[in-house]
């Protein structure tokens, strides 16, 4: 099917630093008329690169990657000038991470099941200003934006639960009493709605607050 005269074509830069779904992505979104991938980056720095020397509409980015995360690719994307709309895709659907991932700018998310049929819609969708939830991923963003974030202290200190630190450990390292910390973990606890520090910090990695070690 041969694109509308006059019609440009939606320019698309793949973010994986899986070669197969690189490859996998770039070969499906080729066939399609009307779009037109402008290339395929390993991770965030190439990306970067890539987009200095051509411009795109749209990126399809996976959050996990080396070096560059997709969160901190985001927020460098949008200090580019007339940065691409991103669609994350993902083989994860930790609530955290997309919460996380919107925040930073994200128009889309994907899961990389995906059909190829969505992910066009999805890159039509954002690249015509729009964006492209599904229903129960957006029901989970709006849950999700009606609870409190946990603060930087608080995730410092969970950090440091995960690693096995005890609370007088944790104090000592930051200087403050075991009071404190106990409260900081009871606040913790409360906001990821879990019984115990242990159950925190495994919910914590679960909901991609915090990288598995």
């Amino acid at each position: 099917m041969e694109m509308l005269a006059g019609k440009k074509p939606i320019r698309v830069l793949v973010v994986d630093d899986h070669p197969v779904v690189r490859a996998g992505l770039t070969s499906l979104l080729r066939k399609q008329s009307g779009l037109r991938v402008i290339g395929a980056a390993h991770n965030g720095e190439a990306a970067l690169e890539l987009l200095h020397r051509s411009a795109a509409d749209v990126v399809l980015l996976d959050l996990r990657m080396p070096k560059i995360s997709g969160i901190d690719f985001l927020g460098k994307l949008r200090e580019t000038e007339n940065p691409p709309a991103a669609i994350i895709l993902s083989s994860y659907e930790y609530e955290e991470e997309i919460y996380r991932a919107v925040k930073a700018g994200a128009r889309g998310y994907l899961s990389k099941n995906a059909s190829r049929a969505e992910i066009v819609a999805a890159i039509n969708s954002v690249c015509a200003g729009g964006k492209y939830f599904s229903a129960e991923i957006a029901a989970r963003i709006s849950e999700r934006e009606s609870r409190s974030s946990l603060s930087v202290r608080e995730v410092e200190i969970l950090e440091m639960v995960s690693k096995g630190l005890t609370n007088k450990e944790i104090a000592r390292v930051l200087q403050i009493s075991q009071y404190t910390v106990r409260n900081h973990i009871n606040h913790i606890s409360a906001k990821l709605e879990v019984g115990d520090r242990t159950e925190a910090a495994m919910v914590a990695m679960q909901q991609g607050i915090l990288n598995p070690h």
